[in-house]
C-alpha cells in the first residue's frame, strides 16, 4: 500500500497518457525508452524494457537485430562504457527468452560468451 499512489501515477501518466498517444508508433517508443534508460544507466528499467521489447506480442516487438542496432547507435551517443553494460545485459536476456521468441543462439551466445568473446 505504501507505493500504491506512485504505481497509480506511473500507470496513469506513463502508460495511458504518454505511451498511448497517437504521435509515434509503439516500436519507436520502445526504441526511445531503451536509448534513454541506456544513456542514463537505469539498468533495472533497461532490463525490463529489453525483455518487453523482445517478447511483445504486437507490432512493437523488436527483433534481436533491431535491438542490436539500437544499442550500437547509442554506443556513439551515450558512450562505450554504457553500451558495454547494455550489450551484456541484453545478451543475457536474449539467452533467457531465445526459445520463447524463436531466436536461434549462435554457439558463442549459447555458451555465455560476453561481448568481447570471453566466457
Amino acid at each position: 500500500t505504501f507505493t500504491a499512489d506512485y504505481q497509480n501515477l506511473i500507470t496513469r501518466y506513463a502508460w495511458h497518457d504518454i505511451w498511448s498517444r497517437p504521435g509515434l508508433p509503439h516500436k519507436a517508443r520502445r526504441m526511445m525508452v531503451l536509448a534513454v534508460t541506456l544513456s542514463l544507466g537505469r539498468w533495472e528499467e533497461f532490463e525490463l524494457h529489453v525483455r518487453a521489447a523482445l517478447t511483445a506480442k504486437d507490432e512493437s516487438r523488436l527483433s534481436p537485430d533491431e535491438l542490436k542496432e539500437v544499442l550500437l547507435q547509442n554506443a556513439i551517443y551515450a558512450g562505450v562504457p554504457a553500451a558495454n553494460t547494455a550489450f551484456n545485459l541484453a545478451q543475457g536476456i536474449l539467452r533467457e527468452v531465445a526459445g520463447e521468441i524463436g531466436h536461434v543462439l549462435e554457439p558463442a551466445d549459447a555458451r555465455g560468451a560476453d561481448l568481447f568473446g570471453g566466457g
